[in-house]
């Protein structure tokens, strides 16, 4: 009987003989991993296996174990029951994720567990995936199911895209009219789109994310993609406006105003709500895309560069989202960005997120920055999973294959630089998928090869291995209701 886990654990031996698993039978936790029980039973009680709590001698005993990583486990079945032992609360986590891909899909309530022992810890402590909720909105509810994948691949950070252009998704108190006005677009028959997240709706979010061991990274953009905010905020546009919240899709000339001091107070007021709700070490500032055109004809930008000795526009992005880094490291907070920081002169306190495939990413860990790999070229799902007529997507084509084929540590990077790679992020921009729907059939299955890129020891990843073991996994996409991508050459 061979196991089918993805990811990839560090290391599966498989043993003769098999143990019966079955609702009714008995869960123990030892010492510390008592407070991870509850979660292992929810876990397996989702896939069927209700366990009752006792004292001692359980089908399946929990036990700490200090000497293993953070988030590692071992999981050990043989035919007297099964332990699970981890260093953390999030060890035990995976262990149970891992256990629950060795149930039956059909959720019957009993299993026959094939003897084996598996010793496991990921790769990468940064297993992110991205959601843009702004080009299309989607409730709490979903925000929900979307953690959920994600936790049930091991993913561990959530990065929540929730300004843009089109569209601004958080309420700030102090600023209603981010609220009122920039949350919203009028379409050609005067139909409004939109939506926002209030402080509940991000705590709520937050603690689902945290009981799943997943943290959650907003993004507030600056000082491009700002014109749904300023809609709302004219006076800190480099021009009077007015200005609409954009219902087209690109990169636009209105920015934030550089040479304007109203236009930080208004960030900074911006980030001290985002810092009381989000308790995360990161906080990601964007960056990307910023038109210098308002910038370049704007008196007060050109007298601010004169002022700052400031050589190019270039060099006053970078003034700009030093600043801002600058203040969130004064608050404890770690600064992320699109490779784009990097023009202009990077600030010491930043991380970079390489979209624009991994140059930026290689610099900027030469240079000594933390790095996250999220090269367009491999994990963004947005792209067509093959190149044919009827395919649904964006741009370029991503294949499965592609995903998984991708290394996060470019190959050039010195030795001693690789620890400054954090790990590896898929990107889900929601142009082209308006409904739940639509974002599932597009990041499934990739989302699953990019779970084993980020998890799974590079020397373990085999791409006809992985298709075997994804083919079992299938099953329990549809169990889960998850709508992927149904190409023949994948699962046939």
């Amino acid at each position: 009987m061979s196991l089918s886990i993805i990811p990839q654990p560090v290391s599966v031996e498989e043993r003769d003989g098999t143990y019966a698993l079955h609702s009714g039978q008995s869960i123990t936790a030892r010492g510390a991993a008592s407070a991870a029980l509850p979660a292992v039973q929810g876990l397996l009680a989702d896939a069927g296996i209700v366990l009752e709590t006792a004292d001692d001698g359980g089908a399946l005993v929990l036990e700490e174990n200090a000497a293993l990583p953070d988030e590692g486990y071992q999981l050990s079945i043989d035919e007297d029951g099964l332990r699970l032992a981890a260093a953390s609360a999030a060890g035990f986590f995976y262990g149970a994720q891992t256990l629950r891909q060795l149930l039956p899909v059909d959720g019957a309530g009993t299993a026959q567990l094939p003897c084996a022992q598996i010793e496991d810890a990921p790769r990468f402590a940064w297993r992110g995936m991205h959601l843009d909720v702004c080009r299309h909105f989607f409730p709490v509810d979903f925000v929900k199911r979307y953690l959920d994948w994600m936790a049930q691949h091991k993913y561990n950070v959530f990065h929540w895209h929730l300004t843009e252009d089109q569209g601004w998704r958080l309420a700030v108190d102090k600023y209603p009219k981010l609220q009122e006005v920039s949350a919203w677009r009028t379409g050609e028959d005067g139909s409004q789109y939109g939506g926002f997240y209030t402080p509940s709706d991000v705590r709520e979010v937050v603690e689902y994310a945290r009981q799943r061991h997943i943290r959650v990274v907003p993004e507030i953009e600056l000082p491009g993609h700002a014109q749904a905010a300023l809609a709302a905020y004219p006076e800190y546009a480099c021009t009077d406006g007015p200005f609409e919240v954009v219902t087209e899709w690109g990169v636009f000339d209105e920015v934030f105003c550089a040479g304007n001091d109203a236009t930080f107070r208004f960030l900074e007021d911006v980030f001290e709500e985002v810092l009381a709700l989000f308790p995360d070490d990161y906080v990601h500032i964007g960056g990307d895309e910023c038109p210098k055109t308002r910038w370049k004809a704007c008196p007060r930008c050109q007298q601010r560069m004169r002022d700052e000795g400031l050589e190019s526009e270039e060099e006053l992005q970078s003034y700009f989202v030093r600043h801002f880094a600058a203040w969130l490291a004064a608050r404890g907070k770690k600064p992320i960005g699109w490779d784009e920081i990097l023009e202009g002169g990077l600030a010491k306190e930043a991380a970079v997120m390489s979209w624009r495939g991994e140059q930026g990413g290689f610099v900027a860990a030469s240079a000594g920055h933390d790095v996250v790999m999220a090269p367009e070229t491999h994990v963004y799902f947005d792209r067509r999973h093959y190149d044919r007529e009827d395919e649904r997507g964006r741009l370029s084509v991503n294949t499965l294959e592609n995903v998984y084929s991708y290394e996060p540590i470019p190959a050039e990077l010195d030795a001693d630089r690789a620890h400054h790679i954090l790990g590896v992020e898929g990107t889900m921009w929601t142009e082209g998928t308006p409904q739940p729907e639509d974002i599932a059939y597009m990041l499934f299955p990739r989302v699953v090869a990019l779970a084993e890129v980020a998890w799974s020891p590079q020397e373990a990843r085999d791409w006809n291995s992985f298709r075997e073991r994804l083919r079992a996994h299938g099953a329990r996409l549809t169990a889960a209701g998850i709508g992927y991508y149904p190409d023949a050459g994948v699962w046939g």
